[in-house]
């Protein structure tokens, strides 16, 4: 898949529930960024800016997850770019966890064993009433369609394993039996990617956690 421009993709920063270990998934989508959050979606902030310059023209879409927006809000302040030009598309939403969401991990794992393939950070059994990453990547596949429609650069505000599938689709990596999906290596949240013509670059490194949903 072959963009018309540069591709920067961005993980919102820490919200209260990553930091509590619940899950959110596409049930909470109000859940607000903890101070680390914000000094997260700063630092992507200015990251961008050293790679752009302000006042450029942008496409700007956002996760319909408040707490997507509320990061792409903090970064388009860096750039200069106006907020209220952002396209919220709920196709760039986390996996939907169904059953868990707004549950503890700890009390999801007490029940029923681990859910994570701790060697990829990823579910290894799919939510209940939930998706899988062939799910997520039907609706990207969607979402790919209107972006490749228009000219530019562009920056895109989403999730952790969302963002995975998004990259691994863009990347044109295999799809991984076991997910039934392509799936990108994990990047922290406060980290930012480009791609441009199937290549990726690193924007900015964060320290932030490994795949919460």
């Amino acid at each position: 898949m072959s963009l018309q421009g540069r591709l920067f993709i961005a993980r919102h920063g820490e919200t209260v529930y990553n930091a509590a270990g619940r899950m959110q998934g596409q049930g909470q989508v109000h859940t607000p960024l903890t101070p680390r959050g914000f000094a997260q979606a700063d630092e992507m902030g200015r990251a961008l800016a050293l790679w752009l310059g302000t006042r450029q023209s942008l496409s700007l879409w956002a996760s319909s997850a408040g707490r997507a927006q509320q990061t792409m809000a903090i970064i388009a302040h860096h750039i200069e770019a106006d907020f209220f030009d952002v396209r919220v598309d709920p196709r760039l939403e986390e996996i939907d966890v169904g059953d868990w969401s707004g549950r503890n991990y700890a009390d999801i794992i007490a029940e029923q064993g681990d859910i994570l393939d701790r060697e990829v950070g990823l579910f290894s059994v799919k939510p209940p009433n939930g998706e899988w990453y062939d799910d997520i990547a039907r609706r990207l596949e969607s979402w790919i369609a209107d972006a490749l429609a228009e000219p530019g650069d562009a920056v895109v505000l989403m999730h952790g394993m969302s963002a995975r599938v998004l990259r691994g689709l863009l990347l044109g990596l295999p799809v991984l039996p076991t997910f039934d999906a392509p799936i990108a290596d994990s990047i922290p949240q406060g980290s930012m990617v480009m791609i441009c013509d199937g290549v990726e670059q690193m924007v900015t490194w964060g320290e932030g956690q490994g795949e919460r949903a």
